[in-house]
């Protein structure tokens, strides 16, 4: 049940000229029981009522008509305070989530409109580091959620394998590189090539100038340093696809920069003829001023492309093959102006879809202790961090549980959903630093810890069946049953499970996929109170198949969230 649409459609009579939506938006959920399940302070009513806070709140209380969901309502200083009928409660909750499983929490608020999400985007031959970590594991929960929510989600890895450090990198081969070593050692040398460039160039900056031509040669279809561009691409695309798997994440289209390289000049002529494009030094920009920021330069003096020109293209692009009702952009807040500049342009073009381009930002990520990682290129190699992630785990399962079944694949599940948790734990705009005790900290507000959870409801319910002998556990709990469901851990685990489809939503609306690793951490502190308060397997068969309702509601919860976030839920840890 919707308790807080049952309170609008109630209030909403009494309190003439406010509607429902209003209504529901103020109803809150107080943090102390003994003032309600739910609450709704009548503060803002005052002006538009004329009436004081108290008055208002003392009228909704008398008006109420009883509903049996209801067991009293109140008015405390202002707020209109609502209890409701615990075995009812109990009943909607678990009724709701064992009959939906895991579509628990899922609703068809997009209808099947189209969210595109551009996320990860790594450079081409260049290492898949830590800093790709946020874009990816962001974008891909946003993606997750969305879809959820009833959105068809198109997510897009926009691969940097366009623009001029391919003729730096082309001249730095020829220069030094070798086919073989290339092939041995895949991004590294590549990586290492490109350095190479850059402090050579210090020196000979007239490297810089071959590099540029070198490029132009490239955009023009030169055979030559097309089939290195290739070669360069197929290297890295395998690296990044084992970091891909590794996190459990996948794409519905590699369109990267490239793919806009015949479709850019039809959008440089009709900047051309809306009088967009102004010629400043042999260079192509769109003047900003008007909107305080520098301009969006499209051409380069020597004819090239930039990340103007073909970010531009590619939403022209998306919007006529995908018709999206948002197209999202997860990257660093370093480039916010970027983004700012180019949805200008889009507006200026005259497309009606520009305010349906959002950019998702988020802060930068450090890692705690130099000596935990092997830097390259002043970068945190990713799979260097899962690799130890993983290794980390497999040292505490041979502390604590050295007899586990399928060690490795468990090590790899929680190693793994730590860095992501650890990642996705803040609210994306901060920076963050890791830190190892903290990801691997069980009885931390972490991944594995919620992990943990998981295993140790699945673990309950794995003994209950077994002292069962065989027998089904409840699929369903009848009101008379759902009675018994009372003391204040019970009560308080059964509304963290009614938020969760609330929490989505906040999720999707705010595209922060804080919201529910944090929902996540606060369910499973409010299970391990209610494991710690309320013994399961008791004798009373009433009270023990309702709490073993109440454990594998939280079971399915968690795993839900988990799955929504990026993250396994193993049934053993």
């Amino acid at each position: 049940m919707d308790y807080k649409h049952l309170l609008a459609t109630q209030l909403g009579p009494q309190l003439e000229g406010v509607d429902e939506a209003t209504i529901m938006e103020l109803i809150e959920y107080p943090p102390n029981p003994q003032m309600g399940d739910l609450s709704m302070p009548c503060f803002k009513f005052s002006k538009l009522l004329r009436r004081a806070p108290q008055a208002i709140a003392e009228e909704l209380a008398a008006s109420w008509k009883q509903h049996p969901a209801v067991q009293r309502v109140e008015a405390v200083a202002g707020y209109f305070n609502v209890f409701l009928q615990p075995g009812h409660l109990a009943s909607s909750v678990i009724g709701e989530i064992l009959e939906q499983q895991d579509r628990y929490g899922s609703q068809n608020i997009g209808q099947g409109r189209n969210i595109v999400i551009d996320f990860s985007s790594p450079n081409i031959a260049k290492t898949f580091h830590i800093g790709h970590l946020r874009s990816t594991m962001i974008g891909n929960a946003i993606y997750k959620i969305h879809e959820f929510l009833g959105f068809h989600c198109v997510g897009i890895n926009h691969l940097g394998d366009w623009g001029t450090q391919f003729g730096k990198l082309i001249v730095a081969y020829k220069l030094w590189g070798e086919q073989a070593t290339v092939e041995a050692e895949g991004i590294g040398e590549l990586q290492r090539l490109y350095i190479k460039f850059h402090d050579e160039a210090e020196q000979n900056p007239e490297l810089e100038n071959e590099a540029r031509l070198c490029f132009v040669r490239l955009e023009q279809g030169d055979e030559e340093a097309i089939k290195l561009w290739k070669w360069f691409v197929e290297i890295s695309l395998k690296e990044f696809e084992k970091m891909y798997e590794l996190l459990g994440v996948k794409f519905d289209a590699y369109t990267g920069e490239s793919f806009y390289n015949d479709k850019m000049a039809a959008i440089v002529e009709e900047l051309k003829a809306k009088n967009l494009l102004e010629e400043d030094e042999g260079a192509q920009l769109v003047r900003l001023d008007d909107y305080n920021m520098p301009p969006a330069l499209m051409i380069k003096k020597d004819g090239g492309t930039l990340y103007h020109t073909r970010d531009v293209t590619a939403a022209v692009y998306r919007q006529a093959t995908y018709d999206f009702e948002k197209c999202i952009y997860v990257t660093d807040a370093g480039q916010s102006l970027h983004f700012q500049q180019w949805f200008k342009v889009i507006e200026l073009m005259g497309y009606d879809w520009h305010n349906r381009l959002v950019h998702v930002p988020f802060g930068k990520v450090s890692l705690e202790g130099a000596k935990l990682s092997t830097r390259k290129g002043n970068v945190i190699r990713l799979e260097e961090l899962l690799t130890q992630a993983i290794e980390k785990t497999s040292e505490i399962i041979e502390q604590k549980n050295p007899d586990l079944d399928n060690k490795a694949a468990i090590a790899q599940e929680v190693g793994v959903g730590a860095i992501i948790f650890s990642d996705l734990s803040n609210n994306r705009i901060k920076d963050i630093v890791f830190s190892w005790e903290e990801a691997l900290n069980f009885e931390g507000e972490t991944g594995p810890y919620v992990q943990y959870t998981h295993a140790r409801a699945s673990s309950v319910l794995r003994k209950a069946g077994e002292r069962a002998a065989g027998e089904e556990l409840p699929m369903k709990l009848e009101n008379h049953a759902a009675d018994v469901l009372v003391n204040a851990s019970e009560q308080a685990l059964l509304k963290q499970l009614y938020v969760f489809k609330e929490r989505l939503e906040q999720a999707a609306q705010k595209l922060e996929p804080s919201v529910v690793s944090r929902y996540l951490v606060d369910l499973a502190q409010s299970f391990n109170r209610f494991y710690h308060d309320s013994p399961i397997l008791i004798e009373d068969a009433a009270l023990r198949q309702a709490r073993l309702a109440l454990v594998r509601c939280t079971q399915i919860t968690i795993r839900n969230g988990l799955t929504l976030i990026g993250l396994k839920a193993p049934e053993k840890m």
